[in-house]
């Protein structure tokens, strides 16, 4: 069992809150967190896709109400929107009997509309956290190679063996494409999504063009926005904003998208094992990619991540901006000798970065020219996490 960093926070929002939702992908192991989270206390677990259990929620407010003494954890609670209005009830009339915190741990792998639903009737009452693949801190610096291939889905990345991993990852793809989003409403033939998730494993790091995508497609931009918005809401793919200040340069506005798991982009490429990798002409946006997703994965709370690139080409992988005065940037390669490029150096005066980093694939730490630290991901993690 591989202990995940979250599970101390989770532990700590459920004895703030009244409600915390956990978000993240299927498979992730979020059911798995939620159980060990619940340790120690006397908890029921409902899973709103069973139908047994969804008769059991018949009458939520009468269920709910006779396990007020429990930690009740409710699995795809995006399945019954209608519930988050009486949590609000049941947690006004619990605080009304002492019951603080610690009632409802809620499940769901489809962020925008959990996000929305709840924030609108449980405002103050609940704390949201997200659930990421195994990240390097979790799973070792030694199995650094193997997580980057695999990726951090834990069936993935502890199969026996790399064909078992693929065969994992090729129905995740599969199961995705023709049950779970179908069931979500979205009237998308499962080839035509297949392909453009495919195109943006392709693409990944760079601008997200509309119109490119759509030819290709033979579709418009605004259904490629839209099939965007669904793999973003379900937490398969990032959108990372540019950021944006009155510096006086003509910045670029538009989004760079990533596949969020690495293992599952290799999986759309083609890509099998770490040899393949290595002589496939995506291996330095999917190192890019794994960097940050890993770096994500621990962000404080309070920090946002952006990247910056002007139409010069002053340009920063990742910054990471922790208050409006305070902002690290962070370039990104792949090799063992990296040196920072002249759009780098242009780009750091430009946002005024406190820290300057660039991570490489390396396991060394040593300092270059004008105080830009070169390190490796997993120093990198512990210096954002600590």
């Amino acid at each position: 069992m591989i202990k995940r960093e979250l599970l101390e926070i989770v532990k700590q929002r459920l004895g703030q809150f009244p409600a915390v939702a956990l978000l993240g992908p299927r498979q992730v192991g979020k059911t798995t967190l939620a159980d060990a989270a619940s340790i120690g206390r006397p908890s029921c677990y409902l899973d709103l896709e069973s139908p047994s259990d969804r008769a059991k929620m018949a009458e939520p407010a009468l269920y709910l109400s006779a396990n007020e003494d429990k930690l009740v954890i409710l699995d795809e609670v995006q399945r019954m929107p209608q519930l988050f209005q009486i949590l609000r009830g049941l947690i006004d009339s619990g605080k009304k009997k002492g019951i603080n915190a610690g009632r409802f741990l809620l499940l769901g792998s489809a962020s925008l509309d959990l996000l929305h639903q709840s924030g609108e009737s449980l405002a103050g009452r609940i704390a949201y956290l997200e659930l990421s693949p195994f990240n390097l801190l979790e799973t070792g610096e030694a199995t650094l190679n193997q997580l980057w291939v695999r990726g951090g889905f834990p069936d993935s990345f502890l199969a026996d063996d790399e064909m078992k991993s693929v065969i994992w990852r090729e129905n995740f793809i599969r199961t995705y494409l023709e049950r779970d989003i179908p069931a979500l409403g979205p009237r998308i033939p499962a080839e035509t999504l297949r392909r453009f998730w495919m195109m943006l494993a392709h693409n990944q790091g760079c601008l997200f063009n509309a119109a490119q995508l759509a030819r290709g497609l033979a579709v418009d931009g605004k259904t490629i926005t839209r099939y965007l918005d669904l793999l973003v809401d379900l937490l398969l793919v990032r959108r990372l904003l540019p950021w944006h200040s009155n510096t006086g340069k003509r910045l670029v506005k538009s989004p760079k998208v990533y596949v969020r798991d690495s293992g599952i982009s290799h999986t759309l490429l083609g890509i099998n094992d770490f040899d393949n990798l290595l002589g496939h002409p995506v291996v330095g946006m999917s190192w890019e990619n794994f960097v940050i997703e890993n770096i994500l994965s621990i962000l404080p709370g309070s920090a946002t991540p952006y990247f910056y690139r002007t139409i010069a080409g002053a340009e920063i992988d990742l910054i990471i901006e922790f208050s409006p005065s305070k902002r690290w940037a962070i370039e990104i390669k792949k090799g063992l000798s990296p040196k920072a490029s002249k759009g780098f150096h242009l780009a750091i005066q430009d946002i005024n970065a406190e820290a300057k980093f660039i991570v490489y694939s390396g396991n060394e730490n040593y300092k270059i020219g004008h105080g830009i630290e070169v390190t490796s991901l997993s120093k990198m993690m512990k210096l954002l996490k600590f």
